[in-house]
C-alpha cells in the first residue's frame, strides 16, 4: 500500500494490481479531454488484449484511481513493431534500450488531480514486477501538435525528455519521454558482510526467523558473518547505508549427494570437465517408469561444462560455444527410460551412473534473506557471489518442497529429481553466464544454420528441428505450403536458442473445441495473429530468459498468441506424431487449455444447416497449450509440494485434471501411482472397456486432450505400505516420498474364495477373499487393461473357437456386459454359463423389470445358460494350476460345471494390499477409510475420496458414501479443497454457518451408467445422486412426478424420462439397438420440461412417439452446448432481480431484458449453432407445432420468455 496526494492536497491510500477485464468501464470513465490527444483513439478492451503488462491503481474502496497499459513496441504506430530497436537507435543514439529491458506506455489515465502521484506508484510497481525492466518509454505528440505544453499533463517528475539525433525528423511529430529504473527501484549495492551490519540484519531476520529455519536449518546470524574465509563468504545488500538483505555462501558442496538425488547431466554433474569423464551410460528400465511418458518433454540433455564455454572479456561470465541443451520443467520424477545417478560404481540396485572426475565447479547459497520491499532485486547478489568464487561457474540452492517459490530462484533452473531421492528438497541451479544481459532475439538467417546444428546436435528430436530449420531458410514454407518463421536467440553472436513457428490455420476448430476464450477475447484477434509453435530450444544457462524469447517471437512474428499441441504417442502421422513437435522448458510458461464438451450433431437431419466442417470435423485429439501477450510476463506460482495420488480411478483423474488446468498455479511434483499406469494410452486396449459398465466420466478423447503424461509423473505398481512419520509410500519395494497423499483407489473386484462346503444359504462368512495364488484363468476385471489381458489370454489359449465352458459369476451389471463382450469375441453362447450370485447390498443390475426381461430373452436367444442364485462351494485345479471345474449350491440343487475360464464379479471391496497399508498406518478404518466432509483422514497429510471411503459416524449417514455421487464431481471438489492450501484467492471470504461442518456436502451432478448388454442393446441410465431406489419406490404415488416412455424394450427403442414433482428431469433410461449420443442426453439432466420445447404439452397432445428422434431435432442443440449453463445463470439472475418479496416474479410480455441475452448467446455461438434463425429482430422465428415458442413482433420484442425456436430452413 502507498499514499498518493492530489494537487489539491487530498490523500488516498492505494494499491496496485494487474488490470482485469471488469475494470474497463471504470478505466473509460477516467478519460479526460486530453487523453485522445496524447494517446490517440483507444479501444481499451482491445488494448488490454495486446498489453504485456496492464496495471490498475485502486483506493481502499476498490475504486479505480488510475490505469496504465504497457506494450513491447512504441505507441502511435511510429514504426513497425518488429523494427523499433533500429528505429530508436537511429533517431535517439547512445540509448541503452533493448527489447529485453524496455516497455512502452500506450495509455495512462488517472483520476483528476491524482495523475502525478498515481504515475509514480504505477511505474514503481512495474519495475518491481519486472526485474529485467530498465526503461519505460512514452511517445507523445509534439507540443505544437497538442496545442498545449507537456507540463500540463501532470506526470510529475516520472518521465524525462530524450533528445533526438540532430537530423532526426521524429521530433517534429513526437517527443520521446523516458523513465529509467534507477530513479524508482534501483539495483542494490552488494558488499561483504560486516559485524556492524548485525543490528540492521536482525530487523529482517527476526520476523522471518521461523521461515528461515524451515528453509535453511538452524543458523546463528553472527556465526555466519564471523565464519567468513576461503570456503565461506557472507554478503549484504544496502540501501542508503542500511543493510536490507543477507546471503551466506559456501564452496564446500556435497556433490556426490546431489548427484545421487538429482539428474545433473545438463550441468556436467556440477564438476569441471575431465578427460576421464563418462557421461553416457546404459540405462535400465525403471520399475516405476511409465512407458507412455511424452518424449516431447523428456529429451536426453547434453552437459553444460566450462570446456564448452568461451570466456567473455570484461563480463566475468561465460556462454556456451558448441552445444546446448533444453531442460524440461515437466520431466518426470521417475524417468521412463531409467534412473540417472552420479556414480561410476554400481549402486544397490545395480544401476550404472555417469562419472565426473573433475574438480568441483559449484558453490551454494547456504542462507538468504532480504527485506520484503526489495525481494524483486534478489538477483543483484549473484554478480557479487560469482566474483568471490571466480573459479566456480555454477551456483546452487536447496529449498524444501513446501516453501513457496521466491523471486531469487525464479531465475534458476530447477534440477530434475531422481527417484528415490533421499534428500527431500528441490535443487535450483544458476550458471555464471546467466548474468549476461545481451540476450537478443531475431529472425533466423541461413548463416545461423551451423550454430543451430551445434545447439541441437545432442537432442533426441534434433533431426526434426534441423529439417524444419532448413525448410525455413530454403523455402520459407512447410511441406503443406504454409509459411514458416524461424527465430534465433543469441548472446555475444552465439546461437543459444532456436524456435520455429507457422500460422495457425485451425483457429475455428480451436475456438470450438477448447476454452481458449478463458485467456483471450477471440474476436479481438485477426486470423494471421494466431501462431503455431513447432520447436523451441534454449540453452539452460539462459532458461530464465525463456519468457522473453517467447515475447520476442510474438513481437517479431506479429502474433498475439502461440499454440502448442501435444499429441498422444499412438498418433503416427508425420505432422501429428509427438516427434513433429519438440518443446521443453517453454511448456513451463504456457497455459494448458481445458477442452470443451462437444455437441453430437445429427448431421443427416441438419443437412445444410449443419455446422461447418471446421467445427464438426472429427480429427485426432490433442492437448492444447497457449501463450499470448497478456500471459508472457505474468508469473505462475510454482508449487513444489509433492502430491502423490494413489489410483487412476475417475476420482483420481478428475483430481489431477483440476490441478493441471488451474490458472495461476503450476504443480511441479504431481505423481500418480497406478497398477497399469495412465488410462487411455492405447486405443487398442480401450476398446475392450466394453466388458465393463461405463461411468462416462472420461474417454480416450478426454485423456488425449488432458495429456497427463506431460504434467504428471507416473509410478507403475501397487502401494503396499504407508510410512506416515517419514512421509513415504512403498511401491514395488521402492519408496515414493510425499507431502500430501491422496487415496483414490476405489473398490475393485476380488477373487472370491469358495465356501468349502455345500450350503444353500448366505452366511456372515460369505463372501471372503481368496488368499491363495490366483489361477491364471480366474479373471477379476477392473479396468480396460484387465479386460484386454483376459481377451488376449482367451485368444492365446484358443478358447474363442473351442467347445469348453466359460463361467461368468456375479451379481452386478458387469456380468451382463462381460457376457456381451465374450459373445462379441465370437464365443458361442451355449458355452457361456451365467451364474448369479446371491444379491448383495448393491442395487439391482437393472432397475426396470422390462429391461431385465428383454436382456433375459436376448440371453436365451444367444443360448447362454443362466443359473439362478448360487453360492460358490468348491472348485478344482488341473495339473497346470488352472481351474477346471466349479461347484455351486442353490436352494434346491447342486450345480457342477466344467470350465476353462472363470470371470468373478461377486465380491467387490477394497484391495487387500491397500487395506493392509491403510490399517498398518493406523488410518481410521470402519469397513472403508473414514473421512470428514473435507476429505481428511485422521492424518492431516493424507486425504481420501471415492468408493474406498465412508463418512465418519458423527454425521449419522452411514448409508451415504462417495459411491452414491458422481466421481468426476468428487475429484473436482477434492482438488478445490486442497487448492486452498496453495492459492490464497480461494480462501473463503466469510466464515461458514455454524454447524455446517456437521453436514454432508451436497453434490449435484448426475450418476451415469452405460454399456452394451446382451442382445447388442445400448444401455444408458442417468440418475440423481444419492442412494439408488427401485423403480416401484421411485414412482411412489405421493411423490410420483411424471414419467414419459416411448418405445418398447423388446423392440430396442425404449426411452424413459422421469421428471420430479418440480418438473425437472431427474432420471433418463435408454435401451436401444442403435447407438445414441450419450453426452447430449447427460445435458438433459436437471432441465425443466418447459425448456425441452414444452415436453408435457407435446406428450399430452399425442405428438411424441419417439424421444430419440425428438431429442435429435434442431431445437434441442442449444441445450447441449457447453455454454448453455451460462445463459441459464444470466437469465436466472435477471428473473431474481425482478422478483418482488412475497410474490412470484413477473415479467411483462416482450420484455427485451430476457430476449437480448438469448439472442446474444445465439449470435456469439453462431459457429456451433448455425441451425437457429439469424438473430435479426425483424425476422420472425417460427415456433414448433403446438408451442408458443419465441415469437418476435414487428418491434423486435419477444412475446414469451421461453427458449428460442430454431429455424427449420437453412439460414
Amino acid at each position: 500500500m502507498a499514499t498518493v496526494t492530489s494537487s489539491s492536497g487530498n490523500s488516498e491510500v492505494v494499491t496496485v494490481r494487474r488490470t482485469e477485464s471488469r475494470d474497463v468501464p471504470a478505466i473509460i470513465s477516467l478519460f479526460s479531454s486530453v487523453t485522445e490527444d496524447v494517446f490517440g483513439r483507444m479501444d481499451v478492451t482491445y488494448l488490454l488484449e495486446l498489453s504485456n503488462l496492464a496495471l490498475t491503481l485502486c483506493n481502499e474502496k476498490n475504486e479505480v484511481m488510475a490505469h496504465t497499459a504497457f506494450l513491447d513496441y512504441p505507441n502511435w504506430n511510429i514504426t513497425d513493431q518488429a523494427e523499433w530497436e533500429p528505429f530508436l537507435h537511429e533517431n535517439y543514439p547512445n540509448n541503452k534500450c533493448t527489447p529485453l529491458n524496455t516497455l512502452f506506455v500506450h495509455l495512462f489515465v488517472a483520476k483528476e488531480g491524482y495523475a502525478a502521484g498515481c504515475s509514480q506508484e504505477i511505474v514503481r510497481k512495474a519495475f518491481i514486477l519486472l526485474p529485467d525492466l530498465q526503461f519505460i518509454l512514452l511517445f507523445i505528440p509534439a507540443e505544437k501538435r497538442l496545442g498545449f505544453s507537456h507540463s500540463e499533463l501532470d506526470l510529475g517528475d516520472v518521465f524525462e525528455r530524450i533528445v533526438p539525433a540532430p537530423l532526426s525528423h521524429v521530433e517534429r511529430r513526437f517527443t520521446l519521454l523516458a523513465c529509467p529504473r534507477h530513479h524508482w527501484h534501483p539495483q542494490l549495492y552488494v558488499r561483504q558482510a560486516r559485524l556492524e551490519d548485525y543490528d540492521d540484519l536482525m530487523l529482517i531476520w527476526t520476523p522471518q526467523s521461523e521461515t528461515l529455519k524451515e528453509t535453511y536449518g538452524e543458523y546463528l546470524l553472527v556465526d555466519l558473518i564471523e565464519r567468513e574465509g576461503e570456503e565461506n563468504q557472507a554478503a549484504v545488500c544496502e540501501v542508503g547505508g542500511t543493510a536490507v538483505g543477507f546471503m551466506s555462501l559456501c564452496s564446500d558442496v556435497n556433490i556426490s549427494l546431489l548427484q545421487e538425488c538429482f539428474d545433473l547431466g545438463p550441468f556436467h554433474g556440477l564438476c569441471k570437465p575431465h578427460p576421464e569423464d563418462i557421461l553416457e551410460v546404459p540405462r535400465k528400465p525403471s520399475v516405476q517408469g511409465d512407458e507412455d511418458e511424452s518424449n516431447q518433454t523428456s529429451q536426453q540433455p547434453e552437459p553444460v561444462s566450462s570446456q564448452n564455454l568461451e570466456h567473455v572479456p570484461g563480463a566475468d561470465a561465460a556462454v556456451q560455444k558448441d552445444g546446448a541443451v533444453t531442460v524440461s520443467q515437466t520431466e518426470p520424477l521417475v524417468d521412463s527410460q531409467g534412473s540417472a545417478a552420479p556414480l561410476l560404481e554400481t549402486g544397490e540396485e545395480g544401476d550404472l551412473h555417469p562419472v565426473n572426475g573433475g574438480a568441483s565447479n559449484v558453490f551454494s547459497i547456504r542462507l538468504f534473506c532480504i527485506d520484503e520491499q526489495y525481494k524483486s532485486r534478489s538477483l543483484d547478489f549473484l554478480q557479487y557471489a560469482f566474483n568471490v568464487f571466480p573459479d566456480r561457474d555454477l551456483c546452487v540452492i536447496l529449498v524444501p518442497h513446501h516453501v513457496p517459490e521466491f523471486p531469487l530462484i525464479r531465475s534458476f533452473v530447477r534440477a530434475v529429481p531422481s527417484c528415490p531421492s533421499r534428500l527431500g528438497r528441490e535443487l535450483y541451479v544458476f550458471h555464471r553466464a546467466g548474468l549476461l544481459t545481451s540476450f537478443n532475439v531475431r529472425k533466423a538467417a541461413t548463416s545461423d544454420l551451423e550454430g543451430v546444428k551445434r545447439l541441437i546436435e545432442n537432442l533426441s528430436l534434433n533431426e526434426n528441428m534441423w529439417n524444419d530449420s532448413k525448410l525455413f531458410t530454403e523455402t520459407r514454407t512447410d511441406p503443406d505450403g504454409m509459411p514458416l518463421q524461424a527465430f534465433v536467440a543469441e548472446v555475444l553472436d552465439q546461437v543459444v536458442g532456436v524456435a520455429v513457428t507457422r500460422d495457425e490455420m485451425d483457429t475455428e476448430y480451436i475456438r470450438s473445441h477448447y476454452n481458449i476464450e478463458d485467456f483471450i477475447n477471440f474476436n479481438d484477434h485477426q486470423q494471421e495473429e494466431h501462431g503455431h509453435l513447432f520447436h523451441f530450444v534454449l540453452n539452460p544457462v539462459f532458461h530464465h530468459y525463456a519468457k522473453y524469447f517467447l515475447k520476442e517471437i510474438l513481437r517479431l512474428g506479429h502474433k498475439s498468441s502461440l499454440y502448442y499441441p501435444i499429441y498422444p504417442e499412438y498418433v503416427e502421422s508425420k505432422f501429428q506424431h509427438p516427434c513433429a513437435h519438440s518443446l521443453t522448458s517453454a511448456l513451463h510458461y504456457m497455459a494448458p487449455v481445458r477442452p470443451r464438451r462437444q455437441i453430437v450433431y445429427p448431421l443427416q437431419e441438419l443437412g445444410v444447416s449443419a455446422p461447418s466442417e471446421q467445427v464438426s470435423k472429427d480429427q485426432l485429439k490433442y492437448s492444447l497449450n497457449l501463450i499470448n501477450r497478456k500471459l508472457v510476463l505474468e508469473p505462475k506460482v510454482c508449487i513444489n509440494s509433492r502430491i502423490v495420488v494413489v489410483g487412476a480411478s475417475d476420482v483420481g483423474i478428475s483430481f489431477l485434471e483440476t490441478l493441471i488446468f488451474w490458472p495461476r498455479l503450476k504443480f511441479n511434483n504431481l505423481t500418480l501411482i497406478s497398477i497399469h499406469g495412465l488410462p487411455g494410452k492405447d486405443p487398442l486396449i480401450s476398446k475392450y472397456r466394453r466388458f465393463l459398465i461405463n461411468s462416462h466420466c472420461f474417454n480416450d478423447e478426454d485423456y488425449a486432450q488432458m495429456s497427463l503424461c506431460a504434467w504428471v509423473n507416473v509410478v507403475v505398481g501397487k502401494m503396499t505400505s504407508i510410512n506416515r512419520s517419514a512421509k513415504y509410500v512403498v511401491v514395488s519395494k521402492e519408496k515414493v516420498p510425499y507431502d500430501y497423499l491422496v487415496l483414490c483407489t476405489g473398490q475393485s473386484y476380488q477373487a472370491l474364495a469358495p465356501m468349502g462346503e455345500y450350503i444353500s444359504e448366505v452366511t456372515s462368512q460369505w463372501p471372503q477373499r481368496y488368499t491363495e495364488k490366483v489361477p491364471s484363468n480366474l479373471f477379476t476385471l477392473n479396468d480396460a487393461q484387465d479386460c484386454f489381458e483376459a481377451a488376449l489370454w482367451l485368444e492365446e489359449h484358443r478358447l474363442i473357437r473351442s467347445t469348453e465352458n466359460i463361467i461368468v459369476y456375479g451379481n452386478t451389471i458387469d456380468t451382463y456386459t462381460t457376457v456381451e463382450g465374450l459373445l462379441s469375441l465370437g464365443i458361442e453362447g451355449s458355452r457361456i454359463h451365467l451364474v448369479w450370485a446371491p444379491p448383495g447390498s448393491a442395487s439391482p443390475c437393472l432397475l426396470e423389470a422390462t429391461l431385465e426381461q428383454a436382456v433375459c430373452e436376448a440371453l436365451e436367444g444367444a443360448r447362454v445358460v443362466v443359473h439362478p442364485n448360487s453360492i460358490l462351494a468348491q472348485w478344482g485345479h488341473g495339473d497346470n494350476g488352472l481351474l477346471t471345474w466349479a461347484a455351486f449350491t442353490t436352494a434346491s440343487t447342486l450345480l457342477h460345471l466344467q470350465c476353462s475360464a472363470f470371470f468373478s464379479f461377486a465380491y467387490r471391496t477394497l484391495d487387500y494390499d491397500i487395506f493392509k497399508a491403510v490399517t498398518d498406518a493406523c488410518l481410521v478404518f470402519d469397513g472403508r477409510v473414514v473421512i470428514d466432509t473435507e476429505f481428511h483422514t485422521n492424518d492431516a497429510s493424507i486425504r481420501a475420496a471415492g468408493p474406498l471411503t465412508k463418512f465418519s459416524r458423527r454425521y449419522y449417514r452411514d448409508e451415504l458414501t462417495h459411491s452414491n455421487f458422481n466421481s468426476k464431481e468428487i475429484g473436482f471438489e477434492l482438488a478445490v479443497s486442497m487448492l486452498s492450501l496453495f492459492d490464497s484467492k480461494l480462501q473463503p471470504s466469510s466464515e461458514p454457518p455454524e454447524g455446517s461442518d456437521r453436514l454432508i456436502p451436497i453434490y449435484r451432478r448426475c450418476k451415469v451408467q452405460g454399456g452394451v448388454l446382451p442382445g447388442g442393446y445400448n444401455y444408458l441410465h442417468i440418475s440423481k445422486p444419492g442412494i439408488p431406489v427401485p423403480l416401484d419406490v421411485e414412482l411412489d404415488p405421493y411423490d410420483r412426478g411424471t414419467e414419459i416412455v416411448t418405445g418398447e424394450a423388446s423392440q430396442g427403442n425404449y426411452f424413459r424420462i422421469h421428471f420430479s414433482r418440480y418438473n425437472m428431469v431427474d432420471s433418463i433410461t435408454c435401451f436401444s439397438k442403435e447407438p445414441f449420443p450419450v453426452s447430449n442426453y447427460i445435458c438433459l439432466y436437471g432441465q425443466h420440461e418447459r425448456l425441452l420445447n414444452d415436453l408435457y404439452y407435446r406428450w399430452g397432445a399425442g405428438q411424441l412417439t419417439d424421444l430419440y428422434s425428438y431429442f435429435r431435432e434442431p431445437w434441442s442443440l442449444a441445450i447441449y452446448h457447453d455454454r448453455f449453463i451460462d445463459l441459464q445463470k444470466e437469465l436466472h439472475q435477471m428473473l431474481m432481480s425482478e422478483e418482488v418479496p412475497g410474490q412470484l416474479p413477473r415479467l411483462k410480455a416482450g420484455r427485451p431484458s430476457l430476449r437480448e441475452p438469448v439472442l446474444r448467446y445465439l449470435r456469439h455461438h453462431r459457429a456451433q449453432l448455425p441451425m437457429y434463425a439469424p438473430t435479426d429482430p425483424y425476422r420472425v422465428l417460427p415456433p414448433a407445432a403446438g408451442s408458443q415458442g419465441l415469437k418476435l413482433d414487428k418491434d423486435g420484442h419477444s412475446g414469451s420468455s421461453r427458449s428460442p425456436t430454431p429455424a427449420q430452413e437453412p439460414s
